[in-house]
């Protein structure tokens, strides 16, 4: 009987969903940010939430809440109602690395989100100023055996994706460099181009200007295939560093527990979005891919991710905040 009433509750919230699916949306949806606008996040969620307001019929808003490494636009998202109107946009590394650097982290990006979709799929680059004699992965990694400690890399902060792709690099090349973290990309993007810092892993699209100008030197960049802004560039794979693999994304996601149906009809015209060629030619400028993920697939990136920092953090033993 116990079993019954079981399947019948599975079966009238499966209805419920449905039902919900085909009114949805019948009031404005916010799109809570974590980070300023003018952030990359912000760039590319602003333009999807104009296209879904056209295509269904309600004002999705963007409201930026940034702070804290997005973890207050992450805690406000996590408790709202799981009915849709609330939604997340957030940078990867704020869902699946930060996180995990606090000692009793308030949010689990496991447990307390639904996947919608991806919005946005990138590499790293991996650049130098042009004041060390490095031309090459390997030559940089020549001079930091040499000098352990001597060369210095940026990052947008502790625990940053960028933060990581440097603690992935010093680990899988064997050497020693000074982390020096800043409150924001921009900062250290500032120093390095002044010569205050040696290395810097950032993102490509953002740092090619100075690249063009000559005020950085670009050395590999750390996805598994080259990227089309700088085709003749290798990967870190291919400049010697075999395996190094280091990518950063952009993504929606609603609380746990928001209907099913809500979720696959958001995906579905996201993904339509996404595939537009106004889009697709405007994620090409950021140096984004434009991914297409279901719901349960954006889900295998979350923990494939997840895991795979929580495994660096350890071992390079990244302290806790």
């Amino acid at each position: 009987m116990k079993k019954l009433c079981a399947i019948s509750f599975a079966a009238t919230l499966l209805v419920a969903g449905a039902v919900q699916a085909q009114t949805y949306p019948s009031k404005v949806v916010r799109i809570i940010l974590g980070f300023p606008a003018g952030t990359t996040v912000d760039l590319l969620v602003r333009p999807v939430a104009q296209k879904l307001s056209e295509s269904m019929g309600q004002q999705f808003i963007v409201e930026n809440r940034s702070g804290a490494t997005g973890l207050i636009a992450n805690e406000a998202v996590a408790r709202a109602a799981p009915d849709g109107y609330t939604l997340l946009g957030a940078p990867g590394s704020s869902l699946t690395s930060s996180l995990q650097l606090f000692e009793k982290p308030t949010v689990n990006v496991l447990r307390d989100y639904t996947p919608i979709t991806q919005l946005g799929a990138f590499g790293y680059i991996f650049m130098v100023h042009p004041g060390v004699p490095a031309k090459n992965v390997k030559e940089l990694i020549a001079i930091a055996r040499a000098k352990p400690g001597f060369l210095t890399y940026g990052s947008s902060g502790v625990g940053s994706g960028f933060h990581l792709a440097g603690e992935l690099f010093t680990t899988m090349a064997g050497v020693k460099m000074l982390h020096v973290p800043y409150k924001g990309g921009a900062e250290a993007l500032n120093d390095m181009i002044a010569g205050r810092i040696d290395v810097m892993f950032y993102s490509l699209a953002v740092a090619l200007p100075q690249i063009r100008a000559g005020k950085l030197r670009p050395l590999a960049v750390t996805g598994m295939t080259r990227d089309t802004l700088l085709p003749d560039l290798p990967t870190m794979d291919e400049a010697g560093l075999k395996g190094y693999e280091m990518s950063g994304w952009h993504g929606l996601l609603a609380p746990a527990g928001t209907p099913v149906a809500v979720v696959e009809k958001l995906n579905a015209e996201i993904r339509r979005i996404l595939q537009t060629p106004e889009i697709k030619k405007l994620w090409l400028n950021y140096g984004m891919a434009t991914p297409s993920t279901t719901p349960a697939q954006f889900g295998g990136v979350i923990k494939s991710d997840y895991d795979k920092y929580a495994k660096l953090i350890k071992s390079a033993g990244i302290e806790l905040r």
